[in-house]
């Protein structure tokens, strides 16, 4: 509960689709992470097929990703200077026409693995600019008390889109084939295309546009080292980035190593793991206030409960924490991120976030060749262990930081968390 001017308001995770900008974004974007959860089931089978080769899998992942390494606070940039809803009109026509022309190649079978890796490049690029325009847009089609149960609402219809997208890819791919799960992808971007469209001016507060200025990108990063609480969740951010979420590695190995199971346990895994993300994504809706320690308790939870997940004797111990961890994933997720917008300045929220994507998303392809090193010589369990032991120290760590910190802020009479 939160007092406003002598009345109470009682926050709910769903406060946010009270303001009808923020219900008609929210709808148009479910459908494009439909779409891109079937695009990128596809494309990784496309790869596959067309190569034999796992590893031409992982090239086009890294691909994908590498733009945002370069060019994610770049990205953040446009979003301060440029109207976020022409940005975000263009994203998506660029995304509905590369996809259209994938699936017009796949279907006439003139397909090549080169055009996949074009194709993973391009998408990369625009994702840079998309990204961090998409995560700051939210702020404008809803006043700033409900800007955390926005975040979490649309972290709550990803993850359900997670569990759609790549079941509805899975069935154009067994019927009709992969070009037509492209084509699909495709018609998907036209959802928030027209959602965009009907948005009404009264329905959007645009930011203030950043001013142009030298070395705007360095202010960006004197901006966030001025600010504690937002440089210590960016780095506990970009450790679970970076170590916490390689899913993908250790949940495949654990299946197969240590459950000897198949592809239809790892996707049980998937099913449980997003079940419990969007109930986490929820809970953070419900939580009105921006304090750093939650945050960093959050994630010494989440690693914590990897951890002991990676120790699980059976299968029926593994489920319940696998729903936990997934649970406590996106709870801090949707926290962190809703947290270091509000902390920021309005005119600096592209850039920041920008940043805080880049950590956050630039990781993985960095950590994944570690984690997976080490699962390979040392077995599943020790490489899920090694996921949650590094981000549990992390947060044990910037705790013990943030305490020194504040015990010297109070005495100087300043609140620093």
């Amino acid at each position: 509960m939160s007092g406003r001017c002598g009345k109470v308001e009682i926050v709910t995770p769903f406060a946010a689709l009270r303001h009808r900008g923020y219900r008609i974004y929210l709808i148009g974007q479910s459908l494009a992470s439909t779409g891109t959860w079937m695009g990128s089931i596809a494309v990784d089978w496309l790869a596959l097929e067309l190569t034999h080769s796992p590893a031409a899998v992982g090239i086009t992942m890294a691909l994908q990703f590498l733009p945002i390494l370069f060019l994610g606070v770049h990205g953040g940039l446009l979003a301060d200077r440029y109207p976020k809803r022409a940005l975000l009109l263009a994203t998506q026509g660029v995304n509905a026409t590369l996809t259209g022309v994938l699936a017009v190649l796949t279907i006439t079978g003139a397909i090549r693995v080169q055009h996949v890796f074009v194709f993973a490049v391009l998408t990369g690029l625009v994702f840079a600019v998309d990204a961090p325009t998409r995560a700051v847009f939210a702020a404008e089609v809803v006043p700033a008390h409900h800007l955390r149960q926005a975040v979490s609402l649309s972290a709550t219809v990803f993850q359900a889109t997670r569990l759609i997208g790549p079941a509805v890819a899975a069935v154009c791919i067994a019927t009709a084939g992969i070009g037509w799960a492209f084509a699909g992808n495709a018609l998907c971007y036209v959802g928030p295309t027209i959602a965009l469209l009907l948005l009404r001016p009264r329905d959007v507060t645009p930011a203030p546009p950043a001013t142009r200025e030298p070395g705007a990108l360095r202010a960006a990063g004197r901006y966030v080292r001025q600010r504690p609480r937002v440089l210590w969740t960016i780095l506990l951010v970009g450790v679970i980035g970076t170590f916490g979420l390689n899913f993908p590695i250790v949940l495949t190995a654990i299946a197969t190593e240590s459950f000897r199971g198949t592809a239809g346990l790892y996707g049980l895994f998937n099913i449980v793991l997003a079940a419990g993300s969007a109930s986490g994504a929820l809970l953070a809706g419900s939580i009105t206030s921006t304090r750093l320690r939650r945050i960093l308790l959050l994630g010494g939870v989440f690693g914590l409960v990897q951890a002991l997940a990676a120790a699980a004797p059976n299968l029926a111990t593994f489920l319940p924490l696998l729903a936990v961890l997934g649970f406590v994933n996106l709870a801090f997720q949707a926290l962190a991120n809703s947290s270091v917008q509000l902390w920021v300045d309005p005119e600096m929220r592209g850039r920041v976030m920008g940043l805080y994507l880049l950590v956050f998303t630039g990781g993985t392809p960095l950590g994944a060749p570690i984690i997976g090193a080490i699962t390979n010589h040392f077995g599943a369990r020790f490489g899920m262990a090694v996921c949650g032991v590094v981000p549990a120290l992390a947060a044990v760590a910037l705790t013990l930081v943030v305490g020194v910190r504040l015990r010297s802020s109070r005495r100087a009479g300043i609140r620093l968390a």
